[in-house]
């Protein structure tokens, strides 16, 4: 049943088409798998570099505890590296290649995965993405800093 509820209504979609794109997404030897988590601290990464894991843990809503267990499974798999800062009081994490090459060939495939379904009608997609960006600039918005 279909809600009177615009933004309800968003969500579920919203959640329910990450899911059925998530079951979509290829696997296989030239992509590096990740969880759930590192999923999540990877994008923050990527939109994000240079930020400590604790910016990541707020940024996120995730526990400290679990983005230092995510980068450190990352740093293993070669997508991030720590950088510490020019005055050495703080470490930043940023993707490295491989990071891009995996993230390069996921959007190739959710492209092509995608295509059939909405190809005829970019101009939506573009309002679409527009509108999801800056859904998720509020929601992971901080009032503190990096």
């Amino acid at each position: 049943m279909a809600s009177s509820d615009p933004l309800a209504e968003l969500a579920d979609l919203v959640l329910n088409v990450g899911r059925l794109i998530r079951a979509r997404t290829p696997t296989g030897e030239d992509l590096v798998p990740l969880n759930e988590t590192e999923r999540t601290v990877m994008r923050l990464v990527d939109l994000h570099p240079g930020s400590t894991p604790t910016a990541l843990a707020r940024r996120a809503g995730l526990q400290r505890t679990n983005v230092s267990a995510a980068v450190t499974s990352l740093e293993g798999k070669g997508m991030v590296e720590r950088r510490g800062s020019s005055d050495g009081r703080s470490v930043g994490l940023h993707p490295t290649a491989r990071s891009a090459d995996n993230l390069h060939r996921l959007r190739q495939a959710w492209s092509t995965e995608l295509g059939p379904a909405l190809s005829d009608d970019l101009a939506d997609v573009e309002r679409c993405t527009a509108l999801l960006a800056r859904l998720e600039q509020r929601l992971s918005a901080t009032d503190e800093p990096d």
